[in-house]
């Protein structure tokens, strides 16, 4: 690439990524504040003043923004500059709708647009080895190729543009999820005078954490295989077993007592003998989809 690339966004992500592209290509950036700019001048990077700056230097350029507001605007200022870059990468944490708004802004005028969401954090970013999830085009993915291989040690080319956005929105949302049922699940444990290493001990094992990714969804509900082993039944008194024991412990819970619900459901819906992982079908149902069609394709 003859001409930089730019980074609009200087925040911790953004400084992170300006960090791994630092001496592999020429390099612009720009943050609306000026002591974000000021905190990177040891990097091999030109800071300018202005998001129309960045746009007449750079023929690629990385978003790394707060809010998809923002992300909006910095689009329309590069797509309404003079010069205008050959591609807009957008590694900000949006939705896949936003996502696909900027796409049409940019299709509009004839510029590339890929989203690219981060599944790593900041010391990944700025080693270079994180791994970026990516939604657009084949063309498009193709462009951005150089760039994206230059701040990363994986790209996923997920489908259109949104896609890997959406893959991002997910795995943060079990993300957040897992840290409040962990976090119910510490505050038994140590009720109970169980340590907090050997609650992680216990979890990290094979059958802990991992088992329900492993062997429930990939194994079963991904293959609609629910014979055989733990029942919904057994799983629903599992459940009411943690409920009752938090009661009796004074510790409030939140994420662990919404999940008992699809066990009332399921038991009395006739799935009680069927393995928990059954719990997918009702998914399917209400959101009108097929976990086995993903595993075929």
């Amino acid at each position: 690439m003859t001409l930089p690339v730019g980074i609009v966004g200087l925040g911790n992500a953004g400084s992170a990524l300006a960090t791994a592209l630092s001496g592999k290509m020429p390099l612009v950036g720009y943050d609306i504040d000026p002591a974000r700019r000021q905190a990177v001048h040891d990097l091999a990077m030109e800071c300018v003043e202005s998001v129309a700056a960045v746009a007449a230097q750079a023929k690629a350029v990385v978003l790394s923004l707060p809010k998809p507001d923002i992300s909006k605007a910095v689009t329309a200022e590069l797509l309404s500059a003079e010069t205008k870059p050959e591609i807009i990468i957008e590694t900000s944490t949006i939705t896949p709708k936003v996502a696909q708004d900027l796409h049409a802004m940019c299709q509009a005028q004839q510029v590339s647009f890929v989203d690219a969401a981060i599944a790593g954090g900041v010391a990944g970013m700025a080693a270079g080895t994180t791994t970026f999830l990516v939604g657009g085009s084949a063309a498009d993915v193709a462009k951005a190729q150089l760039v994206l291989a230059a701040m990363s040690e994986t790209i996923m080319h997920l489908g259109p543009v949104g896609t890997g956005m959406g893959a991002k929105v997910v795995n943060n949302a079990v993300m957040h999820a897992v840290m409040v049922v962990l976090i119910e699940a510490g505050a038994m444990a140590t009720k109970l005078g169980i340590p907090m290493a050997t609650l992680v001990d216990i979890l990290r094992r094979e059958e802990g954490l991992m088992r329900p990714l492993t062997h429930r969804v990939e194994e079963r509900m991904m293959q609609a295989h629910y014979q055989g082993g733990m029942s919904v039944s057994n799983a629903r008194k599992d459940s009411m077993l943690a409920l009752e024991m938090a009661q009796e412990l004074g510790v409030p819970l939140y994420a662990i007592q919404a999940s008992h619900t699809p066990y009332e459901i399921a038991e009395s819906s006739g799935m009680g003998s069927l393995d928990y992982a059954a719990l997918a079908t009702l998914w399917e149902a209400w959101s009108g989809i097929a976990f086995t069609d993903q595993a075929a394709s």
